[in-house]
């Protein structure tokens, strides 16, 4: 059984200064290999002129992970190593962070560095919200329009989510619906309407809820 874990909620970008050096975190979600490796590649891009852009990613959570980390040219154990090291024992995963470093003009020696690198995720790591993946329904239910505002409570309060009404002689609605609420719902909906009702699955996937 693949242990829970929590991934970051969104994007979150920190700075910090360290004898004249510019430090600059930036943590993300990464749901794959590709999406951290994109999100790194935005970052170097952005910050194209910066001494370093240390990357570091862990990709699943619990008993399965994929790491990843570079020194971009800092001397070897004294940037990504530490940064990662953050990361691991934050408890996050799907998970993906790029500190940036402006030098200074004044050289911060190996443990300096690493000082300096771990306080940087360190702050990101702990200022960053908290969430879960979980499955998720995207769904289309046609509906009477004496029926919309009923629908809608139920939805809502299955912590579900309606993404887009098309109103023509009946309503279509376009809906997100958590798998572990889908049969509760589909009870409701046929109680409501007489078993009239029926929930077309569009796809199944991933969202991150906050925690």
């Amino acid at each position: 059984m693949v242990k829970t874990y929590f991934v970051p909620l969104k994007e979150i970008r920190l700075d910090h200064i360290v004898v004249n050096s510019r430090f600059i975190a930036t943590l993300a979600p990464a749901l794959s290999i590709d999406e951290a490796r994109a999100f790194i590649a935005r970052v170097k891009k952005e910050f194209g002129d910066a001494t370093h852009n240390v990357p570091v990613y862990i990709i699943g959570g619990g008993n399965t992970v994929t790491e990843y980390f570079s020194d971009d040219g800092e001397p070897s154990g004294t940037s990504g190593k530490p940064a990662l090291a953050v990361l691991r024992g934050s408890g996050l995963g799907d998970a993906a962070l790029v500190i940036t470093r402006y030098f200074g003009g004044t050289l911060l020696g190996t443990g300096g560095l690493v000082k300096a690198y771990t306080e940087s995720a360190q702050l990101v790591v702990n200022a960053v919200g908290r969430g879960m993946r979980i499955p998720v329904h995207v769904v289309r239910l046609v509906i009477p329009y004496h029926l919309l505002e009923r629908v809608c409570l139920h939805v809502a309060r299955q912590r579900g989510e309606v993404l887009g009404e098309d109103f023509a002689g009946d309503i279509t609605l376009t809906m997100q619906l958590r798998v572990d609420t889908f049969d509760t719902i589909q009870n409701d909906l046929r109680e409501l309407s007489a078993g009239k009702l029926q929930v077309e699955i569009i796809e199944t996937r991933e969202m991150i809820v906050p925690m």
